[in-house]
Parts: C-alpha cells; structure tokens; sequence
C-alpha cells in the first residue's frame, strides 16, 4: 500500500504540476467532443516495460472519460472514469472530480485498489494568470484489508504550504489508530511517519523521478476520433496567433457534432462508445466500496457503484 501510495502521489504531480512549463499559466483546455479518443505508450524505463493508454469520451453532457492503462510485463490494469462538476465560488472556479478508478495487479494475486481524485481549485482566472490547486479528500482502500484518506489543502493568503497533502494509511476496523502518515507536497518533497514514532523519513521526492518516454503515432496512422487529428487545424491556427481560423474550425467541429445528434435523435438511436461500456454495480467497484464504507461511514459518498469498462482489444 505504501508503494501504491508513491505512485498515486507522483501521478498528482504528473497531471497537475509537471504538464504546466515553468514561467507559464494553465490554458483552457478544448472541449472533447463524444468519442473522442487519446492513445499513446509510455516507455520502459529501468525495466518497467511498456505501458498502454486509451481513453474515450463516453459522455459529453455530462463530460465523462473512460481510460484503461495497461502494463502487460507487471499484470497490471487500470480501468475507470472521471467526470467533472464545476461551480464558481468567489473568484475561483471548483471542479469536483466524479468517478472512481480500479487498479489491479495479476501478478500480486489480483490485487486490487480503489482510488477517488481530490477535487480541483483554479485559482487567478480573474488576473489571466490561472493555476491549479488541489482540494478536499481522496480515499485508496485495498483489497488487503488497508485504505488511505489523502486531505489536500491549498495555500492562504499570507502564508502556507502550496500543493500540501497529508495521507493517514491505516487498516479497515481501525479508523483511529494509523500504521504510517505521509505529509508533504505532492508537487515536491514529502515524508512518512510510523505510528508512536518521532522521526520520519523521506517518503518521495517527484524532483528525482525519471518521467517515461510518451509516445503518439503520427496524426496520418491515427483513427479519425483520435485528439490530435480532431483538433489539427485548431491547433495549427493557435500555433499561427491565428484565433478568428481557430475559431472558425473550432466551430466546424461543434456543428459536425450537433448534425449527428440531430440525426440520431431522428432515427432515435443511441450512441455507444466504441471502447468502454457502463457496468451499474461492478464487482471490485462494489466490494471495495463496501469495505471503505464499513469503516469511514459517512464520510466517504461515492456518487455510483458502476463504472466505464474496458471492452477488450479492438482496432
């Protein structure tokens, strides 16, 4: 579990603090549009081999991604979905993120863990200098009978720790007492504590890790659904400081979109995602939740039991 927790607080720093170039804000990302498509590769490093990635949009409204990574060397699979709620609250926009995921790892007896993601904070919208903090709480729960609640905060307006995180490892039936606490910043150094102990160690450091080497095929191999051959001209126009032809392919692309849902509602057919499939009461979705809920009580509220499954291999 202390492991798992490493590689959950590194992957925060991935996607939240390390995507973002050093001197420069966040951009308003695009808005995918239903069954759009992101594949790629990472690469082996220092032995991991290699490691699959595909995600789909399965809903637009509400926007909801179903991703599956897989690392065939080390058994692994994750699967799951994550959807977003927005709302403004003063000068910052809050982004709840809905969903759950499933890790599991056949070459550990089918292991299982189950993750929630913090709830998103930007901050700066009204100074066009927009970033990204991380709040609330995140739960882990293993099928080895141990879970984690991650608390997030952001910084204060005089002082503070940004990007802080404190983790409490602990076993289910024993909410009080914990086995190890893991404190710091999730954008930079942090450290774990055993129970009744006084001194720490270091628990990660994400300066000192080796990102994978990412890899995309060219925009003339990918499938027409695929990001980076779906906003191509959008981008390009962007690139060229050219807005008025980025917005109109951007509007190209959202009327295609509404004369197939018009045509869809006319024949009253019902759009399925190529990839993923809805399953309402999944099995490890629901054991784990059970085992989570045994012990945390009310303090944990998932918003459903299902989840976006992968399919299988399809071309």
């Amino acid at each position: 579990m202390v492991a798992f927790v490493r590689w959950f607080i590194s992957s925060l720093n991935a996607s939240f603090a390390r995507r973002v170039p050093k001197g420069e804000w966040e951009k308003k990302p695009y808005n995918p549009i239903l069954g759009e498509q992101f594949k790629m590769t990472w690469g082996d490093v220092e032995g991991s081999g290699e490691t699959k990635v595909l995600c789909e949009q399965v809903s637009h409204h509400p926007p909801v991604t179903g991703f599956c990574i897989r690392n065939d060397k080390y058994g692994l699979t994750l699967n799951g979905h994550t959807g977003q709620k927005t709302r403004f609250s003063g000068t910052s926009l809050m982004c709840d993120q809905v969903g759950q995921s499933i890790v599991t790892l056949d070459n550990h007896g089918k292991e299982s863990y189950l993750f929630t993601c913090p709830s998103i904070t930007v901050n700066g919208i009204w100074y066009a200098a927009p970033y990204v903090e991380l709040t609330g709480t995140s739960y882990i729960q293993s099928s080895t009978g141990l879970y984690c609640t991650i608390d997030y905060s952001s910084r204060g307006w005089i002082s503070g720790v940004r990007n802080y995180f404190k983790c409490y490892l602990r076993r289910n039936g024993n909410s009080k007492e914990y086995i190890y606490k893991m404190e710091g910043q999730w954008s930079g150094k942090s450290t774990i504590t055993a129970y009744g102990s006084k001194t720490s160690s270091t628990f990660l450091d994400v300066n000192t890790l080796t990102p994978a080497p990412m890899s995309v095929k060219e925009i003339e191999e990918q499938d027409e659904l695929e990001s980076r051959k779906i906003w191509l001209k959008v981008t390009e126009a962007l690139r060229a400081n050219d807005t008025q032809k980025a917005g109109i392919e951007k509007s190209r692309i959202e009327n295609k979109q509404r004369e197939e849902r018009a045509a869809r509602n006319e024949t009253e057919e019902e759009w399925e995602p190529k990839y993923f499939k809805w399953v309402e009461e999944e099995s490890d979705v629901v054991t784990l939740q059970r085992m989570l809920l045994a012990t945390v009580k009310n303090k944990f509220t998932p918003s459903s039991s299902g989840n976006w499954v992968y399919k299988g291999d399809k071309k």
